[in-house]
């Protein structure tokens, strides 16, 4: 008779588990208003798609021109690289990009300016 084994799949984290991860953007001095106005109303299929991807209590804060947007994910690259290959988001990122102006001491390859955790308390 063969012995059936029990497997222990690691348990994927739910949202609340999940890594935090942050990073800065900035936008342009004149185009701060507008950028504020597109996020009372993003489009109701862009946030189902960032949902349906793993991303979750994700808050944008800002002070002038500095942006740090605070966010968690499962798997940060997964997340990302599905979002980059959908048209929905592609739309939005060409509309949104226009207020931006480059992050300082990116380096090649890398896709955002992120920032390390140092504390945090739950």
């Amino acid at each position: 008779m063969e012995t059936l084994e029990k497997r222990v799949q690691p348990a994927t984290p739910t949202a609340a588990e999940a890594p935090r991860y942050a990073f800065n953007l900035r936008i342009k001095p004149d185009c701060i208003e507008e950028y504020e106005r597109e996020h009372t109303r993003v489009w109701p299929e862009l946030l189902a798609k960032l949902k349906e991807v793993g991303i979750s209590d994700y808050s944008i804060f800002r002070r002038g021109q500095n942006l740090t947007l605070v966010l968690r994910c499962v798997d940060f690259d997964k997340a990302w690289d599905e979002l980059d290959k959908d048209p929905v988001n592609q739309r939005w990122q060409q509309f949104m990009g226009r207020l931006f102006e480059p992050i300082e001491g990116i380096e090649p390859g890398e896709r955002f300016a992120m920032c390390k955790e140092v504390f945090y308390l739950p």
